[in-house]
């Protein structure tokens, strides 16, 4: 450790005045802004030389001490899907009718025999525009929850499993056609539900509208009252599997995404 200084020269007279003066005795010359303080060890503590860090410059829509929202790419992307799925259907280029189309894309009129991955498919494709609304909505509500609260993954992984539970629970009911996102919606909205509720009996109050996840729960069930391609199977098995995905996203979370 360096020994601290005896004296310094005053600029003006040239006299050696104490370390721990801040005018010069001699001539009144301001020698330092202000005196350094004393260590209990009787040195003067020395000024850091070390800059203290600095921030990096904010982002467009950040603002200062808040990160801005990530876009829910995933979520839209799933979205996306399912309309141009309904384009491509409303617009006849695979078949002559929209049934015929739906069905050369996948959608299940009965049963699957090998077409096993009609299971993945069916979620995407919608004959009626105003389930198709109720349902994207929904995906887009609790699917954008689920993504910035997990990463990307979760929504995807969530409404491909809901779906595909939705539409294999449909089949072994025998209700057909078993089309539309009803379940996969379902899905992500328990294990958002699910997530939330095992976060509350942590402590962790997220102050969420309980009251509107319900009635939008009770809507997606009650689907199939208007439309019987909504089937009540597909909702079931999808808000099942769900809730049982939404006990292993806390995982997911802490694996594969950081916030």
């Amino acid at each position: 450790m360096s020994e601290p200084d005896l004296f310094v020269i005053c600029k003006n007279c040239s006299s050696e005045v104490s370390p721990y003066v801040t005018e010069c005795p001699y001539c009144g010359q301001r020698v330092r802004k202000r005196a350094p303080r004393i260590e209990p060890s009787g040195e003067p503590r020395r000024r850091s030389t070390r800059r203290p860090p600095s921030l990096s410059r904010l982002r467009g829509g950040e603002i200062p001490g808040i990160a801005p929202e990530t876009r829910p790419s995933a979520t839209f992307a799933l979205i996306g899907l399912s309309l141009l799925a309904t384009v491509v259907a409303v617009t006849t280029i695979l078949a002559p009718g929209q049934d015929e189309s739906l069905l050369k894309l996948g959608g299940i009129y009965g049963p699957l025999e090998s077409d096993w991955w009609r299971l993945a498919t069916s979620p995407f494709l919608h004959n009626n525009i105003g389930y198709q609304f109720i349902a994207l909505v929904a995906t887009g509500l609790f699917g954008t929850h689920l993504e910035r609260r997990f990463g990307w993954l979760a929504p995807v992984v969530v409404f491909l499993a809901a779906g595909a539970a939705g539409a294999a629970l449909s089949v072994a009911a025998g209700e057909y056609p078993a089309l539309g996102a009803n379940g996969a919606a379902l899905g992500l909205l328990c294990a958002w539900l699910v997530d939330d509720r095992r976060a509350n009996r942590r402590g962790w109050d997220r102050e969420a509208d309980l009251l509107g996840v319900y009635v939008v729960a009770a809507v997606l069930a009650l689907l199939s009252l208007a439309w019987p391609d909504a089937s009540y199977a597909a909702a079931a098995g999808g808000a099942l599997a769900g809730a049982l995905l939404g006990l292993v996203l806390p995982a997911l979370r802490t694996r594969s995404f950081r916030r």
